[in-house]
């Protein structure tokens, strides 16, 4: 059906960590289910149309599940009318203030991300957990290395992944200890090596899915590098049940990255997966600016498939044997066409781009067609 031949290569497996599944709103999280990739709001909550328009922003770059926050009792009030009309379940971001949690549970949150180290006292975090199993939300317990407990801090002298793992198991203790067991964790930092040091020790002391993120990554490429190296270290390992990346970014762009790390790993796959050579003085057409044209072009595909851009001979022809659609730079202003990996036809340089995203588009209609009757019920006859 397709030309990505990653089933048949072994060493390309990645062995995930088992987690127990639980639900946020109807997207499962943890267990077999795929890795989900998440972002969050950053327009005012009290303002639920332009919330609601990021959100769908946000929906249409594939996100699975979205954050808002809710800082204030006009932020919960809002978030009534943003969960009423959201197509993807919402989590409510709760800090300081326990009761912010329990009138979200009551507006239509799918999930609860407290924070233990700024929520307050055991019988607050005990409030909240009330509100979630009343209203049927999971929960998100989020420790982050720059809000850890007082007491915890004097105890390990700086964050460190002993201490925000003691705090993390000290806060699913009070959840566990209340047969609530919806949750997931979290455990961040904006050091890398403290992020994945604490995650590795997470995940050898409790079975419930972990939510990842390198936070404060910052701006859109050095952020996107930090979080490809801390998230990639740990999915590699098999660690991981859904992922944010953390940007000083456009929040669609945490959505693009998080699925282009995902993909990257063969861990999850959504749209054209572009492999592009670099360039060089051998190549027969520009390939950056071919490329760069390509990828706005074909960002309204979501069918999972491949597309090579190869500017010269050298690498071409043997990238195309592995990808759906493909296109070799050749000499006299033209180059080759390949298809589902074979030599299909010679195309001029003039009017490839066009016809590159018609040939991109019958391929995605193709397998989508494919997928639906493999997907298609059998109906008893007789």
């Amino acid at each position: 059906m397709s030309a990505d031949l990653s089933h048949i290569r072994p060493w390309r497996h990645i062995e995930r960590r088992k987690s127990r599944q639980i639900m946020v709103g109807n997207v499962p999280v943890g267990g077999d289910a795929p890795i989900t990739v998440q972002s969050m709001t950053n327009t005012p909550t009290t303002d639920a149309a332009a919330t609601l328009d990021q959100i769908r922003q946000l929906e249409e770059a594939g996100a699975d599940i979205v954050r808002v926050s809710c800082p204030d009792e006009a932020s919960t009030a809002a978030f009534r009318t943003i969960a009423r009309e959201s197509r993807v379940p919402l989590v409510a971001d709760i800090h300081f203030h326990y009761k912010r949690g329990i009138e979200a549970a009551e507006a239509g949150a799918a999930c609860l991300r407290i924070n233990p180290g700024n929520i307050g006292s055991a019988d607050r975090v005990r409030d909240v957990i009330q509100a979630a199993r009343d209203h049927g939300c999971s929960m998100r317990i989020g420790v982050n290395a720059g809000s850890l407990e007082k007491e915890l801090l004097e105890k390990y002298g700086e964050p460190c992944p002993e201490a925000m793992v003691e705090s993390a198991l000290n806060h699913a203790r009070i959840l566990q200890d209340h047969d609530f067991h919806e949750f997931k964790i979290s455990v961040k930092a904006s050091d890398p090596f403290l992020t994945v040091a604490a995650y590795q020790q997470l995940a050898d002391a409790i079975d419930c899915p972990l939510h990842l993120g390198v936070t404060e990554a910052g701006p859109l490429r050095s952020g996107t590098i930090k979080s490809a190296i801390g998230l990639g270290n740990m999915l590699w390992s098999g660690i991981g049940d859904t992922i944010r990346v953390s940007l000083a970014a456009d929040p669609v762009e945490e959505i693009k990255v998080g699925f282009d790390i995902l993909k990257s790993l063969g861990l999850r796959h959504r749209g054209v997966n572009i492999i592009a050579c670099p360039s060089c003085a051998r190549q027969g057409f520009n390939v950056i600016e071919t490329v760069g044209i390509l990828e706005e072009r074909l960002a309204h595909v979501t069918t999972p498939m491949s597309l090579s851009i190869i500017g010269c001979v050298v690498n071409g022809p043997g990238e195309a044997l592995y990808t759906d659609v493909g296109f070799t730079g050749g000499g006299a202003g033209s180059g080759m066409v390949y298809v589902n990996g074979k030599m299909a036809h010679k195309q001029h340089n003039d009017g490839m781009i066009d016809h590159i995203v018609e040939l991109v588009e019958a391929r995605a209609a193709e397998l989508d067609a494919a997928r639906a009757v493999e997907e298609k019920p059998l109906v008893a006859v007789g």
